[in-house]
């Protein structure tokens, strides 16, 4: 799979009398996924990585850009033949099994449906193919009959997993797969996930807010920005040698017992995604930016690291620890880390008499 300058825009309810304000969800994507990797997609709420997993998946067609899998335009295709392709060599995991199967099915009809959509088969061999699937996931027969509702929330995904692996795609969207479970379930899932690539060869693009997990899983990992690509890095070397400050800044704020080090303070908001910044649009909050930074973004510039690039004017210099980061960070910002300081070390304030003057 393959995006190629893809962009993603929505007509919003605000703005004029004559004209809608618009939101850009998604804003010049280059993208590509190659057969057997995994990459993982990591940032903010309302970056765009939800966006990006529905146009991977045909969900969502592009305002404009191309998107092409196997080598072919998906949306210069027939309707029915982007159906076919989409619908056989893609799969989606989604965030919340509860809602994502329809509760009226038994889990066998809702394992059956990709089968009976795209005629894979004799009844027989649909029946085996369940069978198949249920086993392939860990789900014990005697559930074959029962009702998503019936089911723990980690079996619920179970199953949402084998419906993805139905018609043996090539590759699976996982979009916060684990974010509606248990931290114990939550570690079966990505065993089962891990487990599922190996032995079945898949590509797997994964979306998540838990960034040690996405580094993890991931053989890359994408960071989004207010819907743009600002780094790819192997993700390996993402934690340490990160060059674009939101990345350092992103995974500075992850927890960590071995090496705990304070987060990068950010400053104000994130922006819109209706009114975006000029230029780069991480530069309203960046610690490190300058007029440069409001007069375009920057194109890909390549680190020394093979498969690394960054999106920056400022980049973070290579071998640059992340502690030395927080500490420029808070001496660029000395009033709000003073801010930060006074709202820690005071007492809460006392409530007024509502009978004084």
């Amino acid at each position: 799979m393959e995006l190629s300058d893809t962009h993603v825009v929505h007509k919003a309810r605000s703005g004029g009398l004559f004209t809608r304000d618009r939101v850009y969800a998604l804003t010049g994507a280059d993208f590509r996924v190659a057969p057997g990797e995994t990459v993982g997609v990591v940032g903010e709420s309302g970056c765009g990585k939800s966006t990006l997993a529905k146009v991977l998946v045909g969900v969502q067609p592009p305002t404009y850009g191309q998107v092409s899998f196997r080598g072919a335009d998906l949306w210069t295709m027939k309707p029915a033949e982007r159906r076919s392709a989409i619908g056989t060599g893609t799969g989606m995991i989604f965030q919340d099994p509860s809602t994502a199967l329809n509760r009226r099915l038994t889990i066998r009809q809702i394992l059956r449906d990709p089968l009976d959509v795209h005629r894979r088969g004799t009844t027989k061999e649909r029946e085996e193919r369940v069978r198949e699937l249920m086993g392939l996931v860990g789900l014990p027969r005697a559930l074959a009959d029962g009702l998503p509702g019936q089911l723990s929330g980690g079996q619920r995904q179970r199953v949402a997993i084998a419906r993805a692996l139905a018609l043996n795609p090539d590759l699976v969207v996982a979009d916060e797969p684990t974010s509606a479970l248990d931290v114990s379930v939550r570690a079966q899932i990505l065993n089962l996930l891990l487990d599922l690539k190996e032995r079945l060869g898949l590509a797997l693009v994964f979306v998540s807010h838990d960034i040690q997990t996405v580094r993890r899983m991931s053989d890359r990992v994408i960071t989004m920005y207010l819907g743009r690509i600002v780094e790819e890095s192997p993700a390996d070397e993402v934690t340490d040698r990160a060059r674009h400050p939101y990345t350092r800044a992103l995974f500075s704020a992850t927890p960590g017992l071995l090496d705990p080090i304070d987060p990068i303070p950010l400053v104000g908001p994130v922006p819109s995604a209706t009114h975006p910044p000029s230029g780069c649009p991480f530069r309203t909050r960046c610690w490190k930016a300058s007029d440069v930074c409001a007069e375009g973004m920057p194109e890909f510039t390549a680190a020394s690291i093979p498969g690394h690039r960054f999106r920056c004017h400022h980049p973070v210099e290579e071998g640059r620890a992340t502690r030395d980061l927080v500490t420029q960070a808070v001496a660029a910002v000395p009033d709000m880390a003073s801010d930060l300081r006074n709202t820690s070390a005071a007492p809460p304030p006392t409530p007024k008499d509502p009978r004084e003057p």
